[in-house]
């Protein structure tokens, strides 16, 4: 059990290592052109405060792990905190521990702009995943008070809690919160030291009995934007710095059981086998050919096998895994995995195993608003920028807040596509370039009266 004491230890060294000069984050710099540079945005301050941040949870080796309500993620989000209130923000923490600072606007009657992204990591994870967009909010504000620039609008910037939903299992803790998605009785969940979520969201300042009553009410917000790195490798494949997010997939997952039959491995003769594994090989390999044989962006996945018994000299008996569909498209993947279903039923039956196909879980897909991706590219053509058109693999809070509100999504190049690693890494120019259109698309939004 974390004690009291050690609580307080690890969050007191958090903030006195961001105190100290900060040492430089992995640098991997490349011969590769720089085709978008910041003129309104201030780039060295940027990467410095990325670099202040990567010291809460640093790891020796690089890196960092800075999980969803741990201590070094509450020390990071009391440092962010001072920012934010230095910049002259108002700044609260909502029911569901997400942080949040309000900017005023000429008029704080009309629906506000809010902005942002999260803070915590994987275990072992990078110094770029979320941090960027956080961070980004974080100097749009700060150039927007040098230029001396008030909007028509109210800005919020929030942050949001355990994105990344590493501590307690669940992801887009923060932002499912606030759109009314969380699932009956899952607050009650328990980590490995018997810490409630509920008692984790009182200690980073929130109310878990009041988050019932958070989701706003329909046109109380304006738009949402949300700067990310791409965590892929499109943009840097192609060289183009700043992508525009079409929509955020839709993801369907199955269970497959199949039931052979336990014998040993040296008496019972090949043509007398029923054995799961060699059937769960011929269907995983017509997950991957079915998946390929159409044009398109989707893809399918079996991440892992469990085989039972497990033992070198026991033909395998019963065999789990699962199967996962991601697309744009619902409808797509629903017929996608209808006809896996079918081909993998009917190897079953060919090789006498049992079969069951059992729904997981589902999640419809998030497309962005169309005029917000319309401003953004307009935001770019400004800057005399390339974008690129595409749609994000990974889950993020925008497909939460697009329930809420029309939403966009900004899309930065990663290094090789690499993320959730100590290599995760996007170079300084293409930070700021993306924090400037973040910068440029909040302006013209702040001139719409409506959005469809």
């Amino acid at each position: 059990m974390l004690t009291r004491r050690e609580f307080n230890r690890r969050v007191a060294a958090g903030l006195a290592a961001a105190a100290a000069a900060p040492a430089a984050l992995l640098s991997q710099e490349e011969e590769r052109p720089v085709l978008c540079r910041a003129t309104l945005v201030n780039q060295d301050r940027l990467w410095q405060s990325l670099q202040q941040l990567s010291e809460f949870g640093r790891l020796p080796g690089g890196g960092t792990s800075r999980v969803g309500f741990s201590p070094e993620d509450l020390a990071a989000r009391h440092w962010l905190m001072e920012q934010l209130r230095g910049e002259g923000l108002d700044v609260t923490i909502d029911a569901a521990a997400n942080l949040r600072a309000r900017r005023a606007g000429e008029r704080d009657d009309l629906p506000a702009l809010l902005f942002g992204s999260h803070i915590d990591t994987v275990p072992s994870g990078g110094n770029f995943d979320g941090c960027v967009g956080s961070l980004s909010a974080l100097e749009v504000i700060r150039s927007l008070n040098e230029h001396s620039i008030r909007t028509r609008r109210p800005l919020e910037f929030i942050l949001f809690s355990n994105e990344e939903g590493v501590h307690y299992g669940r992801g887009l803790f923060g932002s499912r919160a606030l759109a009314g998605l969380l699932e009956l009785g899952e607050l009650d969940a328990r980590d490995d030291q018997g810490v409630s979520l509920a008692d984790w969201i009182r200690r980073a300042g929130g109310d878990p009995d009041r988050i019932a009553e958070m989701t706003p009410p329909p046109g109380s917000l304006f738009a949402y934007l949300e700067l990310h790195i791409e965590q892929g490798g499109i943009l840097w494949q192609r060289n183009i710095p700043v992508g525009i997010v079409e929509g955020i997939v839709g993801i369907l997952r199955f269970r497959v059981t199949l039931d052979g039959f336990a014998n040993h491995a040296g008496t019972t003769p090949m043509d007398q086998r029923r054995d799961a594994l060699v059937t769960a090989s011929k269907i995983i390999l017509a997950v991957r050919e079915l998946v390929t044989a159409e044009p398109g962006r989707q893809v399918g996945t079996v991440g892992f096998v469990n085989v039972q018994p497990g033992a070198p000299n026991v033909i395998p008996g019963r065999v789990e895994f699962p199967v996962e569909l991601r697309d744009l498209s619902m409808e797509k993947i629903r017929a996608l995995a209808e006809r896996i279903r079918a081909r993998a039923e009917e190897i079953a039956k060919a090789d006498n195993v049992g079969f069951t196909w059992e729904p997981t879980s589902a999640h419809e897909p998030a497309l962005m608003n169309r005029q917000v991706r319309s401003q953004i590219q307009k935001a770019a053509e400004e800057m005399r920028t390339v974008t690129l058109t595409l749609s994000s693999g990974a889950g993020h809070d925008a497909q939460s807040l697009a329930r809420l509100c029309p939403a966009g999504m900004i899309f930065i190049p990663s290094k090789d596509g690499i993320s959730h690693s100590p290599l995760e890494y996007s170079r300084p120019e293409e930070i700021a370039c993306g924090a400037e259109v973040l910068y440029r698309a909040l302006l013209r939004l702040d001139q719409l009266d409506k959005l469809a």
